[in-house]
């Protein structure tokens, strides 16, 4: 009956004992995935917010332009006007 009891053995110690590893590694791995996870949303805020800060200054460049197209256009206008009136007449 050694055969019996090293299959009694096997199941009674061997299995908790795998259980036991497989459960730490598990435990391990979950918590390297946790930690990449977290580092992957730090650099995703980071990168958000270098995105946000980027559009902003584009906005302010943007409405720059618009501004000196939108002044720029009425004094245009006025100047050619001018120049109409001050041609000389042969």
């Amino acid at each position: 009956m050694p055969t019996s009891m090293l299959f009694f053995f096997g199941i009674v110690v061997g299995i908790p004992v795998i259980m036991g590893i497989g459960g730490d590694m598990f435990k391990r791995w979950l918590k390297h995935k946790e930690k990449m996870g977290e580092a992957l949303n730090a650099q995703t805020a980071e990168k958000a917010a270098q995105y946000a800060a980027h559009t902003e200054r584009l906005e302010q460049r943007v409405r720059v332009l618009e501004r000196i197209v939108t002044d720029k256009g009425v004094d245009l206008a006025d100047e050619i006007e001018r120049l109409r009136d001050d041609r000389p007449v042969n």
